[in-house]
């Protein structure tokens, strides 16, 4: 009877080891079908069909878990995808992923706009380089955080954080979530509906007020897009005064043209790589062009074929620039595109009904659905929130 039992065992674990086998050759083969063809759901099926129990076989290592590590892109713009390394706590939920920013410690801090209505719950998060949370903070931005950037001033670094809807606020903070000050619209601007400052509501306009990004000044002041509200970049000094504004919206009779003037100034930039010639860079979303400033406030340029672009970060010679149609695009100092990594924009191009940010089975791994911000860390390894349903964001981990 035991000798039985013996066999039987031996016969089951073989054909365990036959499909372990099995597996392995598919997987090196047709690596892009295993995901869809052998999951592991597929496979404690065949298991189950042997007689043997699952829980006695050890846990397999998915397709999906294997690719999001694949190194892409070629030369010296090479990276691995991370979709899944931002660990979240169960207790916490993203609603839509915003921007992301990076410490000197290499802190990672990502906002989301959240939910107006859930007080309780934070906007800002924060995780190691790993993935690993860390802490969590600024339910006071819920239902708008919208923009966050990482300040050194002095020997001491503060987090920039702006809000749009209901929230229509902007705030200097700690690194660990106290509030150094709060503003709300600039009046003395003369852009703004009046009481667009205390009377803060879902409103939107040429005449409201709905902050997206910042810029620094050299000088300690900074520059806020005012990217869904007045399309006005606001000039502040180091005290948080506001000083002028340039910019504006496009003419109306001609929306689509208009120089120094934007449809959706988004995102904002310094460009310091060359250091002779500094120059500040606006992302013209609507009209999916970059436009450049000298640091007097003077147009200078228009540049063309970015896919709604959203957001610029730099390192070295590159500028790194998001684009909401599927896409992250690194030029090089002539501002030539060297590198696209995570290109799905034809397919994000025909979801004119944009099904696929909302539905997350339709998320393909090494493919981007919207980036919404992007920014490097001191190593070079870029981290990319998306304005996905539910949040998303991706490390992409430099390959040398």
């Amino acid at each position: 009877m035991l000798a039985r039992i013996f066999h039987t065992a031996r016969v089951k674990m073989r054909q365990v080891l036959a499909l372990f086998s099995d597996l392995e050759k598919v997987s090196k083969k047709m690596s892009d079908q295993f995901s869809q063809a052998v999951s592991r759901r597929k496979f404690c099926v065949a298991a189950a069909a042997t007689g043997v129990s699952t829980l006695a076989i050890p846990t397999v290592l998915t397709a999906s878990r294997t690719r999001r590590t694949e190194t892409l892109g070629s030369g010296e713009y090479k990276y691995k995808f991370n979709h899944r390394w931002a660990q979240l706590p169960e207790k916490f939920s993203w609603q839509t992923t915003h921007n992301v920013a990076v410490d000197s410690s290499g802190l990672i801090y990502v906002i989301h706009e959240g939910q107006a209505n859930r007080k309780d719950h934070p906007s800002i998060f924060v995780f190691d380089a790993a993935g690993k949370f860390v802490r969590a903070f600024g339910g006071q931005f819920q239902g708008g955080g919208h923009g966050i950037e990482v300040r050194k001033e002095g020997k001491e670094e503060f987090l920039y954080v702006c809000a749009y809807q209901q929230v229509k606020s902007f705030a200097k903070m700690t690194l660990r979530g106290e509030v150094v000050w709060l503003k709300h619209a600039p009046m003395e601007s003369g852009k703004y509906a009046k009481g667009e400052d205390k009377n803060r509501q879902r409103q939107w306009g040429r005449n409201r007020f709905m902050p997206t990004n910042f810029a620094f000044m050299d000088d300690g002041g900074f520059l806020l897009a005012d990217g869904y509200g007045s399309y006005f970049i606001h000039r502040y000094d180091k005290d948080a005064n506001w000083v002028s504004c340039f910019g504006g919206p496009a003419p109306r009779s001609n929306p689509r043209k208009g120089e120094g003037c934007f449809q959706t100034s988004h995102g904002i930039w310094i460009d310091r790589r060359n250091k002779e010639k500094p120059e500040i860079v606006v992302t013209d979303r609507a009209r999916n062009t970059l436009q450049f400033f000298d640091m007097n406030f003077k147009y200078l340029r228009t540049q063309a074929g970015f896919g709604l672009p959203a957001n610029i970060d730099s390192r070295g010679d590159l500028l790194l620039v998001p684009e909401l149609k599927g896409r992250i695009s690194l030029l090089g100092k002539d501002n030539k595109v060297v590198a696209q990594l995570g290109d799905d924009s034809k397919r994000i191009n025909a979801d004119s009904r944009m099904t696929i940010r909302r539905d997350s089975k339709k998320w393909q791994d090494e493919k981007f659905v919207h980036p919404h911000d992007a920014c490097f860390d001191a190593d070079g390894n870029i981290y990319v929130a998306e304005w996905v349903a539910g949040g998303r964001v991706t490390k992409l981990e430099k390959v040398d």
